[in-house]
């Protein structure tokens, strides 16, 4: 299908595309080196206009026009493709996006030198069981924006429908949007963080003002409306405040059932917490009885392993480790599991506080585990398994450990954010 073109100034080229990167655009090669095209396919012919400069000196390019579409290109499922920063290769075809997801870790791998073959097949979640979910708010003027940012932009895209979110978030869109339009003022903006508990939505939200009597009344009323499990407010900066708590969200891992902060980090799917936490278990030796769990959370894995480790949990944020220290009190779990507040970006733990352990989980942010992964490579302990959501910066923290002496048993990537160039994984060490 021939696209019309799109108006507007600036340098224009045509190109074909040839192959996607690992951030989901698609990569043309010009006499002016490499060219970068958001929202493109393999074998696209396209009119461009150059935007940009990447670091590194390649291009960055805007479709004026589609002058013809490659054979994997498919017309997208959601009406905000496109605009919306949530996805950014709902436009492929299925078989083109699992090989391109599959492939991601073995080439960072392959970059460092390590061996690609060690990448199992491709765990996927389904769409529709995104179960966290942070929408900004604007108003402007008479109208009132909710939704997500716009790829690379402070606009936003006022949601109607998302392919991604379970239904109980997408059924509260219009709700909260109808409570937020009574009281942001023009030009005023809010964060809102919903997160599906086992026991009912827990909803948070952030702007720059406190709260006075009268919102106080109508967010308590929103929350009984809507059966909210939990809605609390917090001024950028401070901590959250519960405005109504009518029972207490809950999530359960292994023995454990805990209350996790406001707004607080999990995985986005249920199902997808599921097979990380069957990977870990699976690659922890029944014979392994102290486990630390390093950038514990909330307790994940840390509970999950329970039954059969004594597991010491180390995480840096406050909230995080409140949550997991209050749920390792409960009498089922006999004490097993015990928290430390650590901020391993800055105070890593050195080998010799390792060697005391069977076995080391660590699950860090994007940024990787730049500080801690060399005291892990020093260490002594058999087993290390490795949790990611960023294979290039895992396999810079890989390559250290196999330099220190770690054999990389198998890596298992998993795919629960649908149609982006996000990708989790699972991988075992062991010496």
């Amino acid at each position: 299908m021939r696209r019309r073109a799109r108006p507007g100034g600036g340098r224009q080229i045509d190109v074909s595309v040839t192959e996607l990167g690992a951030r989901g655009d698609g990569v043309a090669k010009t006499p002016e080196g490499l060219v970068f095209v958001p929202l493109s396919a393999p074998g696209d012919r396209l009119r461009l206009r150059i935007t940009g400069e990447k670091k590194g000196g390649a291009l960055l390019g805007e479709i004026l026009e589609v002058l013809e579409e490659g054979p994997d290109r498919i017309e997208p499922p959601c009406p905000h493709f496109g605009p919306c920063g949530g996805c950014q290769v709902q436009h492929l075809r299925t078989g083109f996006y699992r090989d391109w997801k599959q492939q991601l870790v073995g080439t960072h791998l392959a970059r460092k030198g390590l061996d690609p073959g060690l990448v199992e097949d491709l765990l996927q979640i389904a769409p529709g069981r995104r179960r966290r979910a942070v929408f900004a708010a604007r108003r402007r003027g008479r109208r009132l924006e909710l939704g997500f940012h716009e790829a690379r932009s402070h606009a936003l895209v006022e949601l109607t429908t998302c392919l991604l979110l379970t239904p109980p978030l997408l059924e509260l869109l219009e709700p909260l949007r109808a409570t937020l339009a009574r009281w942001l003022a023009e030009g005023e903006q809010a964060e809102v963080t919903v997160i599906e508990s086992e026991t009912g939505l827990d909803l948070l939200v952030e702007t720059d003002r406190q709260p006075d009597l009268d919102l106080r009344q109508d967010l308590a009323g929103f929350a009984e409306t809507q059966d909210l499990a939990r809605l609390s407010w917090c001024r950028k900066g401070d901590l959250p405040e519960p405005l109504a708590q009518r029972r207490l969200p809950l999530l359960t891992f292994g023995q454990a059932r805990l209350t996790p902060p406001p707004g607080g980090f999990l995985q986005p799917s249920r199902e997808g917490e599921v097979a990380l936490i069957d990977l870990v278990r699976a690659a922890i030796p029944e014979s392994a009885l102290r486990v630390a769990d390093l950038y514990a959370g909330i307790g994940t894995f840390a509970f999950s392993l329970a039954d059969r480790a004594r597991v010491l949990a180390y995480e840096g944020d406050a909230q995080a480790l409140s949550a997991l220290e209050a749920a390792a009190r409960q009498p089922a779990l006999k004490g097993r599991v015990a928290g430390e507040r650590r901020d391993l970006g800055r105070q890593p733990l050195h080998s010799e506080e390792l060697n005391v352990f069977d076995a080391i989980i660590f699950d860090p942010p994007r940024a990787g585990a730049a500080m801690q992964s060399p005291h892990i490579a020093a260490s002594s302990v058999p087993t290390v398994v490795a949790v990611s959501c960023n294979p290039a910066s895992f396999a810079r923290d890989a390559r250290l450990l196999v330099d220190g002496g770690y054999r990389l048993q198998k890596v298992t990537p998993l795919d629960q954010f649908p149609w982006s160039s996000h990708l989790e994984l699972v991988a075992v060490f062991q010496r």
